[in-house]
């Protein structure tokens, strides 16, 4: 029969099983690094996985396919449970008679999830020696181990040699204060108007930029209006909610601060897909964190 089904473009996709884990009739599995659509009849055809690509990898085509067959997705998922159980007690008893010396995880999937040590040598003095105490203006609503899917969520160790313990704990005038100017951050929980938005330079950042970037209040949210989130974790598409935002208010320009790793091209790619929607031009420009830390370009 002819029918609509997913159709995966390998080359634009980077391996990163959001889609993967989107699929709910699991249609699509990780091969050799790369999203594969594994059978036909596993494919309802509803595109769940569409909107958790970052890559745009992932259409709809219209082709002859076996029909769904919901009894053999349920087969399926039931088998891949138990598999998942039996490989999690195999990695259980292997790590129980192994050494405590950590061994090189093995790796499929997503690149930027992929376990690794990070050691600092030596931290390079800042350009920037100001301190900023902006005051926030608050806004009332009612007035408006082994990887085996995307190692984006493996654990990374990250030493910081000639770290301060009593730098960090210093709450001294010199030490920089919060510059976050908004409330609430998180882009699912942003209203699509607030006066905050009016003029504003809006920074756009994922979630894990602030912990991975030291100086992130002084560099990049002071005298901006921030907005932060992780279509991985999250699971949707900010691109409508995005463009509501840019659409209906006075937004002056945008910056994105990404992470270096390639599943959080999302959030950039839903910023750029924002702009072009609200049919404004507005100035942007994104900014890229290595995990350890590092502006990239």
């Amino acid at each position: 029969m002819v029918r609509r089904i997913v159709e995966i473009d390998q080359k634009k996709c980077n391996g990163c099983g959001l889609c993967a884990s989107a699929c709910h009739e699991g249609a699509i599995g990780m091969v050799d690094g790369k999203a594969t659509l594994l059978k036909d009849d596993y494919c309802d055809g509803l595109g769940d996985c569409l909107p958790a690509c970052p890559t745009g990898a992932i259409s709809f085509v219209e082709r002859e396919a076996a029909a769904y067959d919901e009894a053999a997705v349920q087969v399926h998922m039931a088998a891949r449970k138990a598999k998942q159980v039996l490989e999690a007690n195999a990695a259980a008893n292997a790590s129980a008679r192994s050494e405590a010396k950590p061994a090189t995880p093995a790796f499929g999937g997503c690149p930027g999830s992929m376990s690794r040590f990070l050691k600092r040598t030596e931290s390079a003095p800042s350009e920037h020696d100001d301190t900023h105490a902006d005051s926030a203006e608050t806004f009332n609503p009612s007035d408006s181990a082994t990887s085996t899917g995307c190692p984006g969520s493996a654990a990374s160790a990250i030493t910081h040699d000639n770290f301060s313990e009593s730098a960090a704990c210093d709450h001294s005038e010199n030490i920089p204060i919060s510059a976050l100017s908004n409330w609430p951050v998180q882009i699912k929980l942003a209203p699509i108007r607030a006066p905050y938005f009016d003029g504003a330079k809006l920074l756009i950042a994922a979630d894990c930029t602030a912990y991975a970037y030291s100086r992130f209040h002084q560099d990049f949210i002071h005298g901006k209006t921030t907005l932060i989130g992780c279509p991985k974790l999250d699971s949707i598409d900010y691109s409508e909610k995005l463009t509501e935002i840019i659409r209906n208010n006075d937004i002056k320009s945008v910056t994105v601060v990404r992470m270096e790793v390639p599943c959080c091209g999302g959030i950039e790619h839903a910023v750029k897909n924002a702009l072009q929607a609200s049919g404004k031009f507005i100035p942007w420009q994104v900014t890229t964190i290595s995990i350890d830390g590092r502006i990239l370009d």
